[in-house]
């Protein structure tokens, strides 16, 4: 990884052009537009936190993914959370309470984090850590949710609380969302836009892009039924093999090709959206940007991860600050070894390196 190259500036730029994207797609919008516009203000106030923090050599993501409940309604196939135990059926034991995660939100928005993903399980099922998430109104909440507990109350929670951004999974067309997430997911999911899109708020979607779907996914009829329902947000995510048979969705370079061209095309055709890729070019930026670099993982029983593909943690957010998390022996050695560099297959670098993670976890436990 080259040593010269400066996260700091990278991720401040990308997060400026997210911005700047989400003020573009709201210009119709007058609530949404009016909201945009104070939270660009607070962005930049969190912005020159973080690079007051860079001066004395403390790096500040502005990025958290926080997964707020190991429960969900659906069984996806091949889904990474489920595969790693993250997601179970069974009740859950010992999760943070929304107390603790609106503490959790507060020291987030002191030191400068502008952008806190909410994931599961499925994360609409945590309605009181939702509700807490709306006060936060200085940080943007994307909720990436299957969609399937949408109801009036989320609705008006959406209307008060601008901050909070559902962004519904979605596989492609209907028979590609039912053969993952199950029949009757794709009219819930386009039903929710229909009334979404008819209040005025702003919502996204997530896509997983596999090898059987990565040309639809990025294709004009996909994003004209999108756009027409008034998306405003779409989330690509290469799917992460996290078993053998699974092995054959992950998108190699030709795929990725396939994604970064028609995500190309896409932001000319489609200017009213935003597009973002996951992980996206990670040679832009060198290397993967999680445990720490560009954003890291909180799991719903508190602990700190390098991201959610990579369940490994030595510190719990009960017993330390998410400072003290992030200077973490586990955080401090993938940042400095060679684990985040962009040689690998499959979208994601520390699941492909997970031996070596686990090496890492063990010294880390040591010290």
């Amino acid at each position: 990884m080259d040593e010269t190259f400066d996260i700091q500036a990278y991720m401040t730029r990308g997060v400026g052009n997210i911005v700047a994207a989400s003020l573009k797609a709201t210009l119709t919008n007058p609530r949404e537009s009016a909201f945009m516009l104070r939270f660009a203000a607070a962005s930049k106030k969190a912005s020159k936190r973080r690079a007051e923090a860079e001066k004395s050599g403390e790096h500040i993501p502005p990025f958290l993914i926080a997964s707020i409940t190991s429960s969900c309604n659906l069984h996806c196939a091949g889904c990474y959370s489920r595969c790693n135990h993250a997601t179970v059926d069974a009740a859950p034991v010992r999760q943070l309470t929304d107390e603790e995660w609106l503490a959790i939100f507060r020291e987030a928005d002191e030191i400068g984090v502008s952008f806190i993903l909410l994931a599961g399980g499925e994360p609409m099922l945590r309605r009181d850590i939702i509700e807490a998430a709306g006060k936060m109104q200085d940080i943007l909440f994307p909720i990436f949710t299957n969609g399937t507990y949408m109801d009036e109350a989320y609705f008006g929670l959406f209307d008060r609380c601008r901050n909070l951004i559902p962004v519904m999974s979605i596989e492609g067309g209907r028979e590609e969302t039912a053969e993952r997430r199950g029949q009757g997911v794709y009219e819930k999911l386009i039903a929710n836009m229909d009334t979404l899109h008819g209040r005025g708020l702003l919502f996204g979607v997530s896509v997983t892009v596999t090898t059987r779907n990565v040309r639809e996914v990025v294709s004009t009829e996909f994003l004209d039924t999108l756009a027409a329902r008034g998306c405003r947000l779409v989330v690509y995510v290469e799917f992460v093999p996290v078993t053998e048979e699974s092995g054959e969705l992950a998108p190699g370079e030709a795929e990725r090709t396939i994604l970064r061209d028609g995500i190309a095309r896409l932001r000319t055709a489609y200017q009213e959206m935003v597009f973002v890729s996951f992980p996206g070019d990670e040679k832009s930026s060198g290397g993967c940007i999680a445990a720490g670099r560009g954003f890291f993982h909180i799991n719903s029983h508190g602990g700190a991860e390098p991201c959610p593909f990579s369940p490994y943690s030595d510190c719990n957010v009960r017993d330390t600050s998410l400072r003290e998390a992030l200077r973490s022996p586990l955080f401090a050695a993938l940042r400095e070894g060679d684990f985040l560099s962009d040689d690998h297959v499959g979208g994601c670098v520390l699941y492909e390196k997970r031996d070596e993670v686990e090496a890492a976890l063990k010294t880390a436990d040591i010290v």
